[in-house]
């Protein structure tokens, strides 16, 4: 989970960052703005997946 979560995220980012320049250097900054934020976007699922993981760890460890 850890190293692998660490990687997709990286992958993601690394993406982003290239489709990012692309777009910017063809001049459609608009949608080099959109790109990156759906790039965050798709991230922050991916963490709030893991976080509701997280949460359903912690309430069977305590019984709730």
């Amino acid at each position: 989970m850890g190293v692998e979560l660490i990687f997709k995220i990286a992958a993601i980012g690394i993406l982003v960052a290239v489709l990012h320049q692309l777009l910017v250097r063809s001049g459609r900054e608009e949608q080099a703005m959109l790109t990156t934020l759906a790039g965050l976007i798709v991230v922050l699922f991916i963490i709030i997946q893991e976080i509701s993981v997280l949460f359903d760890t912690i309430k069977n460890i305590f019984n709730l």
